[in-house]
């Protein structure tokens, strides 16, 4: 099986509660390399840009507001089937109907505020990974 990179994004609420060290240490016990590692206050623009396939949907504004509300961590990720691997691994989008401990369970508080967001599918992964990180950024 071929290594497959991802993005992960420790998200505003998960920053806030200063849960990022142990999300990343989860990661690393999970078997991802972490390629590329930034914290950043995301600027409007760049948060619409990277929601963009969501324009249309009712949440957009508010999803782009919680994630320029204050900084993310921004994770490029590496291993085998890395994109399902993360997605088992962070579990269902509401936390209430998230599997016990997954990330989302452990740290996400509603739909909207779930912690993390992961890559849907290996293209996305490396379409988000690029959007974040240039390659000569990763490692």
């Amino acid at each position: 099986m071929a290594l497959e990179r991802t993005l992960c994004i420790i998200k505003p609420d998960a920053v806030e509660k200063r849960k990022q060290g142990a999300i990343l240490q989860r990661l690393q016990e999970e078997g991802f390399q972490i390629i590329g590692l930034r914290q950043a206050q995301l600027a409007r623009q760049i948060a619409e840009g990277f929601y963009a396939v969501h324009r249309e949907r009712p949440f957009f504004a508010e999803l782009c507001t919680f994630m320029t509300r204050s900084p993310v961590l921004l994770i490029a990720l590496e291993r085998e089937n890395a994109v399902q691997h993360l997605r088992s691994v962070i579990g269902a989008t509401d936390p209430a109907k998230a599997a016990e401990g997954t990330v989302r369970k452990q740290f996400g508080s509603s739909v909207a505020e779930n912690a993390v967001h992961g890559s849907d599918s290996p293209e996305n992964g490396r379409l988000e990974t690029s959007y974040y990180f240039q390659g000569s950024e990763l490692v």
